[in-house]
């Protein structure tokens, strides 16, 4: 008995230093941008040396860098999720997530530069994808398909909903789109996939 509760105490303890790496790498990167988290910057913060750093993730700071991005589509998820939970009408549920998406993106700008433009393992569009990335693509999918007349290609349409706001939030995010705008986009963008085919 006591060996299986130290066992499994052990295992709570690797758990909570897995996610407390997670966490700090997040905090360091939405600081100072990801070029500024190094592994040896990681074990300072976290109080631990960079073998044990290590010992959790083999793979340094891309393995850790994948698992930032694969807990942002895990929020990511919730949001859009959250979004369609708070609102009845076709149009309210996708403005909800399509505003909700944007704001994620502003408000979590390393975690998306993870997610969408750094280099991960993730495997995207793929058989083998990890399951964070199926749900949020669920999630945004739902939005779509609980319409009261969903699109006839539910997954083509999600691909193209998610690439439109990931256009507007790396756009935006680059000062490349009119800021007075944005709501007119919003509006524009709800309008074409509230009547998408």
């Amino acid at each position: 008995m006591a060996e299986t509760t130290a066992s499994a105490r052990k295992a709570r303890e690797k758990a909570d230093r897995r996610v407390n790496i997670i966490n700090k790498a997040r905090a360091l990167a939405e600081a100072d941008g990801w070029d500024s988290v190094t592994t040896r910057r990681l074990a300072d913060a976290i109080e631990y040396s960079q073998p044990v750093l290590y010992s959790h993730f083999p793979g340094g700071m891309a393995e850790i860098m994948n698992a930032v991005a694969l807990e942002g589509f895990s929020e990511l998820a919730a949001v859009a999720e959250s979004a369609i939970d708070r609102h009845r009408t076709d149009r309210t549920r996708l403005r909800a997530v399509v505003e909700g998406y944007l704001d994620f993106a502003a408000n979590h700008p390393a975690m998306y530069a993870a997610m969408f433009a750094l280099p991960i393992s993730a495997r995207f569009a793929s058989g083998q994808a990890e399951q964070e990335l199926l749900t949020a693509f669920d999630k945004l999918a739902a939005v779509l398909r609980n319409r009261a007349n969903p699109p006839r290609d539910i997954e083509t349409s999600t691909e193209l909903l998610w690439s439109s706001l990931h256009g507007l939030a790396t756009l935006g995010r680059d000062g490349r789109l009119r800021t007075a705008a944005q709501q007119a986009r919003v509006e524009q963008l709800v309008e074409l996939f509230l009547h998408a085919p």
